[in-house]
């Protein structure tokens, strides 16, 4: 029950084959009525994505590139955990546990990994464990309720401590933050502290009767989300089954679902081909793709949605803030949560998914933070 297992992908060509008859065969809503991504992911954008998923992306070399890496899986509480585990050949280096949220898989890591794990200037080295989330990629589909992001982080915590790690940190965004923030509340024996690129705090009546510029900017971001940019988890956090069926069956309804966030979600010039490449994209689809995890993928919204709270922490925290988060948080409102704030990055650059578009940014902080707690 508690043995590590090699995973080696090797995807039978009949799934590829499947997938590009399925796209040969979508049926096109019209044009949308507006010149922008005001109502979603543009009928132009999608097909021009859909057109290089079936023409020009090459998976075989996504699908090399993670069996390179070194991928496993070990059963936790009943369910398979897939994950990445890349050590590093430094005798010292420090364990990390990283984890992505939605619409992102551990394709966020793919540019940060090595890099982590083997620095070229002598900084601190990390030994990387990077899991996908329960529903996620090629881990076990919870088949019962019961898999929010508190018994993640508990599993997060097992998976250290049977990989031989008796002193780790752990790192996270969106879904990965609120886990890293879980695995923080829990401080499981060997944790030594946390690094977060999304967290999570509120502001006081005495902070909205006098905002700073900061939280001025802050406000008016979650204004905007709750305003324009929260449907999809509305829809994911009640009625998740619903949304998974054309998710799972239509490439055309998971790329229009997922594309507009990395649009969104991600610091651009009005293009999601500003920050992330077509393959970058279409990675990280293959991983929802593949293994049919739209629906799953959203229950966690279903488990976990209100874990998106403040919690105080007393182990050492690090924050990393770029600039077009989707929800920043300023300092001011994370210190009352963070008895222990040892670092804080003002990033230059940058948004939601920071590992991915902002790697050497986010591996200087990494390391900046984690050498305050090593």
């Amino acid at each position: 029950m508690t043995q590590i297992r090699p995973f080696t992908l090797a995807v039978p060509q009949a799934q590829l084959d499947d997938l590009n008859s399925r796209i040969d065969l979508t049926r096109w809503p019209e044009k949308e009525c507006v010149d922008d991504w005001s109502q979603g992911t543009p009928l132009a954008a999608l097909q021009d994505l859909l057109g290089y998923w079936r023409g020009g992306y090459d998976w075989r070399r996504c699908e090399a590139r993670l069996n390179a890496l070194g991928q496993y899986t070990t059963e936790i509480d009943g369910l398979d955990i897939h994950f990445i585990h890349r050590r590093s050949s430094h005798a010292d280096a420090l364990p990390l546990v990283i984890t992505h949220g939605w619409p992102g898989s551990v394709a966020e890591f793919l540019g940060v990994i090595d890099a982590l794990a083997e620095p070229d200037d002598g900084g601190l080295a990390f030994h990387v464990v990077a899991p996908s989330l329960p529903g996620f990629g090629f881990s076990g589909k919870p088949e019962r309720a019961g898999w929010g992001v508190e018994k993640i982080g508990q599993a997060w915590a097992q998976l250290m401590q049977r990989l031989g790690y008796s002193r780790w940190v752990a790192q996270g965004g969106d879904w990965g933050s609120a886990v890293t923030t879980a695995i923080g509340v829990q401080q499981p024996e060997g944790c030594l502290g946390i690094h977060l690129n999304m967290p999570i705090a509120r502001p006081t009546p005495e902070d909205l009767a006098a905002p700073s510029p900061a939280e001025v900017k802050a406000l008016t971001a979650l204004k905007h989300y709750q305003d324009w940019d929260s449907g999809y988890s509305t829809q994911q956090r009640t009625r998740p089954q619903s949304v998974g069926y054309g998710l799972v069956d239509s490439p055309a309804g998971l790329a229009g679902w997922i594309l507009e966030k990395m649009w969104a979600w991600t610091d651009n010039q009005g293009s999601p081909y500003d920050a992330l490449s077509r393959d970058q994209i279409l990675d990280n689809l293959m991983l929802y793709w593949l293994p049919g995890t739209g629906a799953s993928s959203a229950r966690l919204y279903w488990e976990s949605f209100g874990s998106f709270a403040p919690h105080a922490i007393s182990l050492p925290v690090a924050v990393s803030a770029f600039p077009k988060e989707i929800l920043p948080t300023p300092r001011k409102w994370a210190e009352r949560n963070f008895a222990n704030l040892v670092h804080w990055g003002d990033m230059e650059k940058g948004g939601h998914f920071a590992a991915w578009e902002q790697p050497e940014a986010f591996v200087r902080e990494l390391r900046t933070a984690f050498a305050l707690m090593a």
